[in-house]
């Protein structure tokens, strides 16, 4: 027992501080590429700006507990009990937002154990791949700077004729949210209005559809962005 006790006293590694700073440095440079990269190609239901803004503290963070804890048996032991306490309770409302955490600790996980070569050659690989799936399914986010919300309440129970009404009059448009019960649909659609003229069209020729249509707009880009 004394001598189990004794390694696990002795189990310990200097940490070179160079390798500690170029695996930091590399570590924060693609955490802030992937800021970038979520910014332009996911389609959260949150706010992508605040909420890619946690990439970097977290991948720095997971990079240095991992330099610390992998040159120590006992600080690997310390670290499980320490996180059996600790529980983090993070609402994830799109599972598109759980996959970039993912990244953002594999990458800490990597840049920590000194594994740069993998990080360099995995990291741009995994980003290449889902850039290619969201221009091949054309799940890219629009690109206008001039984008809306715009919130319908219809009594009516068919969602195409509403949907097909509003694309009929709007360059873009871009299902949100789709909620219908009893009483009626209520959707949420990103878009693109040029004019406000457009608003009257819409409301004329969905009252056609489905009389006292409600309509409301939100000019919040970050929202959809």
């Amino acid at each position: 027992m004394n001598t189990f006790e004794q390694y696990l006293q002795e189990f310990n590694s200097t940490i070179d501080i160079w390798r500690f700073m170029l695996s930091f440095l590399v570590a924060a440079f693609f955490a802030m590429i992937l800021y970038l990269f979520y910014i332009r190609f996911a389609n959260p239901l949150s706010n992508r700006q605040r909420f890619a803004q946690i990439f970097l503290p977290l991948t720095l963070t997971t990079m240095i507990i991992i330099t610390v804890v992998k040159s120590s048996l006992a600080l690997s032991l310390g670290l499980v009990g320490a996180l059996s306490i600790v529980r983090f309770r993070t609402a994830i409302k799109d599972p598109e937002e759980l996959t970039y955490l993912f990244l953002c600790i594999a990458l800490g996980l990597i840049t920590g154990a000194d594994q740069l070569l993998i990080a360099v050659i995995g990291f741009p690989v995994i980003l290449t791949m889902i850039g290619i799936y969201k221009y091949t399914t054309g799940r890219v986010r629009m690109k206008y700077d001039d984008k809306m919300l715009l919130s319908i309440q219809s009594k009516s129970d068919q969602l195409e004729p509403l949907i097909n009404c509003i694309a009929e009059h709007l360059p873009h448009v871009e299902l949100k949210r789709y909620t219908q019960d009893k009483s009626g649909i209520d959707l949420t659609l990103g878009c693109k209005i040029d004019a406000v003229s457009q608003l009257d069209t819409i409301k004329v020729a969905l009252d056609k559809i489905a009389p006292d249509t409600r309509i409301s707009v939100i000019r919040q880009p970050e929202i959809i962005a």
